[in-house]
């Protein structure tokens, strides 16, 4: 299905946006199509990218980045959304150095190779995106349990949440993943 409203165009944006975008560029090697997408509205772009740099890029807490992506290909997943689970999914592998986890945990993450602190990472971050009005004290113990303290919580929450509305932005808009993730991670990288 191609995208119902078109990328922009990057000569068009302003220099904050074009900057950044390229910067991105070189780093992955291609433009996703996400920061294209959301750049037609540039005040948009820049309140969606701070705060996804804030969940994502954080130095504090237990989350790890392999943790974070989990997070995200698995309730993109339940969310139906194409785009992030593509996407997520790719830099899942790489962050955790395993092939099979993306897919794994986008089909069923109750039967994925992954720890029991991450199965029980993903139990609530489902359980907010699902049916987060259910939230009660009862979900912390579990939590803590395996380390996770209440801003680790708080962050699985948000990272959650905040899918969720990128999710619903990318399956409306028909945003497509680029062809360059649906490989990443899945074959070892060659050495230079």
């Amino acid at each position: 299905m191609p995208a119902r409203y078109p990328l922009a165009e990057l000569a068009d944006l302003p220099e904050d946006i074009r900057t950044a975008i390229l910067a991105v560029q070189e780093k992955a090697g291609f433009v996703p199509n996400v920061f294209l997408g959301l750049a037609r509205r540039p005040a948009e772009w820049r309140a969606f990218f701070a705060y996804h740099d804030a969940l994502m890029l954080k130095e504090e807490g237990t989350l790890t980045k392999g943790d974070r992506e989990m997070i995200v290909t698995t309730t993109s997943a339940r969310n139906q959304c194409l785009y992030c689970v593509v996407a997520h999914g790719a830099l899942l592998r790489i962050y955790e150095k395993k092939p099979l986890v993306a897919d794994q945990v986008a089909v069923n993450y109750r039967k994925a190779d992954i720890t029991p602190r991450q199965r029980a990472m993903l139990d609530f971050a489902m359980k907010v995106c699902d049916r987060s009005h259910e939230i009660d004290e009862a979900d912390f113990p579990p939590l803590h349990a395996h380390g996770f303290d209440d801003e680790d919580i708080w962050d699985i929450a948000a990272i959650t949440a905040f899918f969720g509305l990128s999710n619903r932005l990318a399956s409306f808009s028909g945003m497509q993943p680029n062809p360059e993730f649906f490989l990443m991670g899945r074959l070892p990288r060659e050495k230079k």
